[in-house]
């Protein structure tokens, strides 16, 4: 099997091409680690591990390009607080303070890579907004706005003039503001991470795992071209962890699409009120998620759904295009209806009850994954603290995911493929306004 290193993508067409990109070939080589994934929680494994352990080799692999899967492919929220994931009611305020805990953990992490390695990836202290155009959500806020206030988190609830005055846009009645989450280049963040690797660390590109297994103490990694034969393992592949065999009835991968405009001119951002960096999450699931970035352009991301993972041709990306062009219409009616200058598919992992992996699931076997859209803060901090699991450290940041609700086990297929489909028909349904 081959993953395609897809090149839609606007975050990663934004950087230079990277040189001495090297596969795995034609040999069989033995490591102290392997780690199985090159996003954002397999560069930080691999990190760690090479700060660690510096007389120790380290292999890190990926089927594709390195950091140029999901960990390019998102929005770009370093989130502080979510809206629809299960926990934002008060019996489950103790849960919730939980996850924001480790939330917060995670822009902590991120925060000290930018400063320890001087990255610029556009890193902006912008807060986000929760937003909508139905005025009956205004229940929704004031209920959330509360449950944050119970947790000090600094937030306030804006109507349709100044939502206006703020984001350039007539089309949201309401929306809740949150100080503590950040903007960013996704792209240019896991770049950096990629030009931080320690020297013990053997970055492989393009080079899919065929088979894995245990044999006695070592575990075997087969690829198409020669095995690797390890003393540990750490799997970070996130979405596609049911593939490998790991933990297959715990999480799922959903494809979204996005696409991004060309920068806008000057007399369109004059049209749209010249507005500041911004950020909108929608307030019902699978609503619109909508950015104004640093370099004047907007991206969208409106479509959420049971897909093949591993490639979207063109003309089922068009079909997920044509809905972007409304969902932008629908904000920005003054703006020409052909900005659009980059699409692209990516895969977000879930677990039933939005909860996350992090555990060592066999003797020298570890995973790191599903983080439930928030992989940028919660995937570098997961990838770090379970580097230390497997080396044996324990850590404040450790016993603080521990303390999280644990993944619970999902339905077996056909049912469970029918109960996602069916409720992101229903979700879609509610939120049909919002794309």
């Amino acid at each position: 099997m081959t993953i395609i290193n897809d090149q839609r993508c606007g975050w990663i067409k934004d950087l230079p091409p990277r040189k001495n990109i090297k596969s795995f070939e034609d040999k069989k080589e033995d490591f102290d680690w392997t780690i199985i994934g090159a996003g954002y929680t397999g560069l930080s494994a691999a990190r760690k591990l090479g700060e660690l352990f510096p007389n120790q080799s380290v292999a890190l692999v990926d089927a594709q390009l390195a950091g140029e899967g999901a960990s390019s492919r998102n929005s770009g929220y370093l989130v502080d607080t979510t809206l629809n994931d299960g926990f934002t009611s008060n019996k489950d305020l103790e849960n919730y303070k939980i996850k924001t805990d480790i939330y917060n953990a995670g822009i902590n992490c991120i925060k000290k890579f930018i400063n320890n390695y001087q990255v610029d990836c556009e890193l902006n202290e912008a807060g986000k907004y929760f937003a909508t155009s139905k005025l009956e959500d205004e229940k929704i806020l004031i209920r959330f706005s509360k449950i944050l206030k119970k947790l000090n988190f600094e937030n306030k609830i804006f109507y349709e003039k100044d939502l206006f005055n703020k984001l350039g846009t007539k089309f949201y009645k309401i929306g809740l503001y949150t100080k503590g989450g950040m903007l960013l280049h996704p792209g240019k963040l896991v770049r950096a991470m990629i030009g931080a690797l320690p020297n013990n660390v053997n970055l492989y590109e393009n080079t899919f795992l065929i088979k894995w297994e245990k044999e006695k103490d070592k575990i075997i990694c087969k690829f198409k071209n020669g095995k690797i034969i390890t003393k540990k393992i750490i799997f970070a592949t996130n979405g596609f962890l049911n593939s490998l065999g790991i933990k297959p009835h715990y999480n799922f991968p959903l494809t979204l699409t996005a696409s991004m405009t060309r920068p806008l001119t000057d007399q369109e951002f004059e049209n749209i009120g010249r507005p500041n960096e911004w950020g909108v999450l929608p307030v019902r699931p699978l609503g619109a998620t909508i950015r104004f970035t640093k370099n004047k352009r907007l991206l969208i991301r409106n479509t959420a759904e049971l897909h093949n993972p591993n490639n979207m041709s063109e003309i089922d990306l068009e079909k997920r295009i044509y809905k972007h062009k409304i969902g932008l219409t629908k904000r920005f009616p003054e703006l020409p209806n052909n900005i659009i200058e980059s699409s692209w598919s990516g895969i977000v992992s879930r677990t039933r009850n939005s909860s996350q992996l992090f555990e060592c699931i066999d003797k020298n076997v570890f995973v790191a994954g599903c983080y439930n859209g928030s992989g940028i803060g919660v995937g570098t901090l997961f990838g770090e603290q379970i580097a230390n699991r497997a080396s044996g450290i324990n850590t404040d940041e450790i016993e603080l995911i521990e303390k999280r609700k644990k993944p619970t086990l999902l339905p077996p297929n056909p049912f469970l493929k029918w109960g996602i489909n069916l409720r992101l028909k229903y979700e879609r349904l509610r939120a049909n306004s919002e794309i």
